[in-house]
């Protein structure tokens, strides 16, 4: 029981409570049962301006923490008055730039040599009531810093208090080391260690996303509903969480298409739209913001700004320009702005190596007539089967463009899988559709979400062997001539010279 006892003259004292500071808003006291309810805001930075409700004679650990010592400070003097002045203007300044669109701060709290291109995205921002920015500029251009530099500045007009940042999971620790050393920004990870951490520490019942105020999410994880279900509990069920930032890394992920199927909206975007929805602010990144297809650049358009933008309405330039930047280097040299971006020279290199005596070269052109005769052979099989065959082709090919090795490997493990289901009797074609992993084809029929992981490689060579009868002679020719060829890959391996007829 609390030793202390509470009373209204307290308002504006601080208390810990459950283990965490807060600060007296409200003290109401009850006369007939001794009682008093008090009203707190949490001022702990992790869970900053969280409302609390107690009853103070019930809390276990409640302590009124002591006064603050101003004494001390009175006891020193006054200030120098250049010190004193620089105070002064300071708090001046600040309070212009917080009310005025053409006076910028994040620049000056930036780490870094900021490029005068890289403040167009902010000047743009700070002249929207609600950011909805898309940053298309292209590769090497600073997007990263561009976003920062809007974070920054709207955390310091006091626009923004909560920012999640979405980006591949090969982005998550370089957004974190980024943001804290070039803005001083400090985000939490949300991922599997982290939730279980925080549960293990605070109680099973805690959601992640209320434990701070700035988070960085893979792409992956944000489709899982076991962190999805937290962050839109967190989001809250108004219609816009307000003082809310969102920033999209990749963003044409989101876009409504995948792989070779056109226009199909996948898990992640709907995901993306759902919560994109729930936030004041958003900023949207992307070197590559339409895919080619119109359909699918509206829907994307649609997810910043639904307010200008309708899925099925085409763009306007007018409204597009509003909102999107897009610039390669190429324009920033044009105008004088790419002092620090050299231009790249594409220089042919002629590669002075025969045809004949190449393994390279030579198993290229025995591998494609492998697979044409494969293919031509398969050419009334279901979709799934002649999949599986172009599958086979892309493989091997890239086998080959590693190494010789590499591509013998995995010639050699598909040849005796081959020499194994034939012996074992030829499975009908309904079988070997069936036996085909799901996420292979999927990869070749363009059902794959475009931000998920590539297929195993190893599937490649132990795909089951096609329907019908054995293989003709010469299709069975030419894959044991590329074995032989392969074996002998070595141009100095004397087999090698004899296979080719050079000697």
């Amino acid at each position: 029981m609390p030793a202390q006892s509470l009373s209204s003259d307290h308002v504006g004292r601080i208390v810990k409570v459950r283990q965490r500071r807060y600060l007296i808003d409200e003290v109401h006291e009850c006369a007939a049962t001794s009682r008093s309810i008090a009203r707190l805001s949490c001022i702990d930075p992790d869970d900053l301006g969280r409302s609390l409700e107690v009853v103070w004679q019930a809390e276990l650990d409640a302590e009124l923490l002591a006064d603050e010592r101003w004494g001390i400070l009175g006891g020193r003097g006054f200030d120098p008055t250049d010190r004193f002045s620089a105070y002064y203007h300071t708090l001046r300044w600040n309070r212009v730039t917080a009310s005025r669109t053409d006076l910028l701060q994040a620049p000056f709290r930036a780490g870094i040599k900021i490029e005068h291109y890289q403040l167009e995205p902010l000047r743009m921002a700070l002249g929207m009531p609600r950011v909805n920015l898309f940053v298309a500029d292209g590769v090497g251009l600073g997007k990263t810093i561009e976003a920062g530099l809007v974070a920054r500045e709207l955390l310091l007009r006091r626009k923004v208090s909560d920012i999640v940042v979405c980006c591949p999971p090969s982005m998550v620790l370089q957004w974190r080391e980024e943001m804290e050393e070039r803005f001083g920004l400090l985000f939490q990870v949300i991922d599997r260690a982290y939730v279980h951490r925080i549960r293990k520490e605070r109680g099973f019942n805690v959601n992640p996303w209320s434990t701070h105020s700035r988070f960085i999410i893979s792409h992956n994880l944000i489709k899982d509903e076991e962190y999805a279900a937290d962050l839109r509990t967190w989001l809250g069920r108004d219609l816009v969480r307000a003082r809310s930032l969102l920033i999209l890394d990749e963003a044409h992920h989101a876009a409504p298409a995948s792989g070779g199927v056109y226009a199909i909206t996948s898990h992640f975007t709907r995901c993306i739209t759902e919560f994109a929805a729930k936030f004041e602010h958003k900023i949207f990144l992307s070197a590559t913001p339409h895919n080619g297809h119109s359909n699918s650049f509206r829907a994307l358009m649609a997810i910043l700004d639904p307010q200008r933008f309708c899925r099925g309405v085409p763009v306007a330039a007018r409204e597009r320009d509003q909102v999107l930047i897009y610039r390669l280097k190429e324009d920033l040299r044009e105008i004088g702005s790419g002092v620090g971006l050299p231009a790249r020279e594409v220089l042919p290199i002629t590669i002075s190596a025969p045809v004949r005596g190449t393994p390279e070269l030579e198993l290229a052109l025995k591998l494609e007539t492998y697979c044409s005769l494969r293919e031509n052979r398969l050419d009334a099989e279901p979709t799934k089967v002649r999949n599986a065959s172009a599958f086979l082709r892309s493989g091997l090919q890239q086998r080959l463009l590693s190494s010789v090795e590499a591509f013998w490997r995995t010639l050699t493990k598909h040849h005796d899988t081959i020499q194994q289901q034939l012996q074992q009797g030829t499975p009908p074609p309904a079988a070997v559709a069936a036996d085909l992993d799901e996420r292979t084809l999927a990869a070749i029929g363009g059902g794959l979400d475009p931000d998920d992981e590539g297929e195993d490689d190893s599937d490649i060579a132990t795909l089951p062997a096609a329907p019908g009868d054995a293989p003709p002679a010469d299709e069975a020719d030419r894959q044991t001539e590329m074995v032989t060829l392969a074996t002998l890959g070595d141009t100095n391996h004397p087999g090698f010279a004899r296979e080719m007829g050079l000697l």
